[in-house]
């Protein structure tokens, strides 16, 4: 048979159960924030990788376009790096393929990494082909 002392326990008010959890919520809270910050980081690294495709493929078909020309105003790897951002433009890297009848420039951009030594030697690389102009 309950006791009075057993009753008490049941009609305990919430507030005191809550201050007592205060603890384990901030507990939680601290081991799961590593977890959250590693998945905004590789999230932004994806786009980071992202972004260097599609600027190796921009930088491509602005260069081959440049190199289908036989009278350009500038050579077809500032043609290229003109079409990047600055900040990968530097080391962009550029190699032609002179056909009868077309040329196709390959594009190579380092993909930036936000923890230094990373991605070291990992590219985006794309290729764009445009019909020689022989005007």
């Amino acid at each position: 048979m309950p006791t009075a002392a057993h009753a008490a326990l049941r009609t305990t008010p919430a507030g005191r159960r809550k201050r007592r959890d205060t603890g384990q919520t901030a507990i939680e809270y601290v081991g799961l924030l590593p977890v959250l910050l590693l998945i905004g980081l590789l999230v932004v690294q994806l786009g980071l990788a992202v972004f260097a495709v599609q600027q190796a493929g921009t930088a491509s078909r602005a260069a081959a376009r440049a190199a289908s020309y036989d009278h350009f105003d500038r050579s077809y790897e500032q043609a290229g790096r003109d079409a990047m951002s600055d900040w990968l433009a530097g080391d962009a890297d550029f190699e032609p393929d002179f056909r009868d009848d077309e040329v196709t420039v390959t594009a190579r951009v380092p993909v930036p990494s936000l923890i230094p030594g990373l991605l070291d030697g990992v590219t985006a690389r794309r290729s764009a082909t445009m019909p020689v102009d022989d005007h």
